[in-house]
Formats: structure tokens, C-alpha cells, sequence
């Protein structure tokens, strides 16, 4: 019984202990709002759309005791793939980078992988017409730097993002032409 009692004990503990380190993580951007249409500056230039394709500015706070890099993706769950659209995925951002400028050029040590339209670095937006797609901008702290190279697949960097979270934090933004 006293097993038992100390297991739940330590699984509360550790269930209600979890959402405020995810709380003090914060993504925020002057250039895209929760929930709210994205910019064309913003929009993929290529497959029918006519945008900038520049990624917006990320700045992130809070992030967790034992960071050692951060990651970035962009990923669309609406593309009718069968598995979702990669738009962006850097990973090995070093720890004290808080911010990611529109336009900026990211360090060496930064591994940036393909998107999805074959491409390495940001692609904007461009579902098909008539649809309303979702874009989530979400960026990880990790416990560790990856080292792997930009030679992997978005699938296999991301169960290596989610293996090394310490805390994430997403803005989901949407665009529809």
C-alpha cells in the first residue's frame, strides 16, 4: 500500500509540476498573432502563391534550467499529405540566442534541414486555394545540442527534439488564399 501511495504521490507531483516550467516558456513575435491570418511577407513565393516567403521574427523567454540549445520548426497538420507540411526546422540553436529576427542569418553552428518544397530554410505558407491551414511556430529547449546533420528527415529530427524537450512553446497562426 505504502508502494502504491508514494507512486501516485510522485505521479501528481510530477503531472502538476510539468505546466509551470511550459508556463514560464514563452514564444512571442511581432510578426504573427495566435490564431490570426499571416502576412504575405510571410506566404511562400512558388506552387501558385505570390509572398515573400520570409520567416517572422521569434524571440522566446523563460526558458528552463539546463538548456543547451533550442530548436524551431514550423509545421502545417492540415497539408493533404498524409503527414502533415514542414515549412522550417533548425535545430542546435546555441543557448544564449533568445531571438531569431526576420531576415537574420543564423550562426554555423545552426543545422537547418530541407522543407518540404526541397528547400533548406524557411518556406512560407501556400495551401491549396479555398483551404484554411494552420502553421505552428513552435520552439523547443533542449537538454542537449542534437548532432546529427542536416542529411536527416524532418520526422527523424523531430523524434529527436521531442526526446532531448525540456520545455516547448507554440503560436499558431493560419493563412488561406
Amino acid at each position: 500500500m505504502l508502494r502504491s501511495s508514494l507512486f501516485s504521490t510522485l505521479l501528481y507531483a510530477g503531472l502538476t509540476a510539468t505546466p509551470a516550467i511550459a508556463d514560464t516558456f514563452q514564444l512571442s513575435s511581432p510578426d504573427i498573432i495566435e490564431g490570426q491570418q499571416l502576412a504575405t511577407q510571410h506566404v511562400f513565393k512558388g506552387f501558385g502563391c505570390e509572398g515573400g516567403n520570409i520567416a517572422p521574427s521569434l524571440s522566446w523567454t523563460g526558458a528552463p534550467e539546463g538548456t543547451e540549445s533550442f530548436a524551431i520548426t514550423v509545421y502545417d497538420p492540415d497539408a493533404p499529405t498524409g503527414s502533415g507540411w514542414w515549412h522550417w526546422f533548425a535545430f542546435d540553436i546555441p543557448s544564449d540566442v533568445t531571438e531569431f529576427p526576420s531576415e537574420a542569418m543564423l550562426s554555423d553552428t545552426v543545422v537547418e534541414l530541407k522543407n518540404d518544397y526541397g528547400t533548406v530554410g524557411f518556406g512560407g505558407a501556400c495551401p491549396p486555394a479555398g483551404e484554411v491551414h494552420r502553421y505552428e511556430f513552435t520552439v523547443y529547449a533542449l537538454g542537449s545540442t542534437l548532432n546529427i546533420d542536416e542529411t536527416v528527415s524532418n520526422a527523424l529530427a523531430g523524434f529527436m527534439v521531442r526526446a532531448n524537450s525540456l520545455a516547448s512553446s507554440t503560436i499558431t497562426a493560419v493563412y488561406n488564399r
